[in-house]
């Protein structure tokens, strides 16, 4: 039985179980969500080494003014469909984004800035956090619950 409260080991006992607790939380380091200044893995072979995740799938295409998405499998309220240049192994610039409120298929991403042919370019998926309206700055990316790995889908234009 304890005899005597000590200062110490409160809260040395409080950090061990701050301890305990943040690696359970974060027990899947590999697979926290990157943000946009953070590298992303590209190989050569245009295929990502990040885990895949089933909530978007895209395919190369012929470059143009618009991106068609195969699919986007997201719960409602849904998501920002964002088209974004490759820079290197980094992701580039925002050429376009499309709202969708639930799963949907072919969807189709007008672009502000065409894609030009034999290109590396991903789609990432956020969420609204802008009230309707679509910034990369404000709006968070969207995370896939299953990796903890936030959703992005890679492609390259054919032509």
């Amino acid at each position: 039985m304890i005899q005597r409260f000590s200062a110490s080991s409160f809260v040395a006992g409080v950090m061990f179980g701050a301890l305990l607790a943040g690696a359970w939380f974060f027990r899947n380091v590999g697979g926290l969500p990157l943000t946009a200044e953070s590298p992303t893995i590209f190989p050569a072979d245009g295929k990502s080494l990040a885990p895949e995740s089933g909530a978007v799938s895209v395919a190369d295409q012929p470059s143009g003014e618009t991106v068609v998405v195969e699919s986007v499998t997201v719960p409602p309220p849904g998501v920002w469909v964002a088209v974004r240049e490759m820079s290197g192994s980094d992701l580039g610039n925002v050429l376009g984004a499309t709202r969708i409120v639930g799963p949907r298929s072919s969807v189709v991403v007008a672009l502000l800035r065409a894609t030009e042919p034999s290109r590396s370019y991903a789609i990432e998926l956020y969420r609204d956090d802008a009230g309707g309206t679509f910034d990369p700055l404000v709006n968070s990316v969207y995370v896939d619950f299953d990796t903890g790995a936030r959703v992005v889908a890679y492609f390259a234009t054919t032509e």
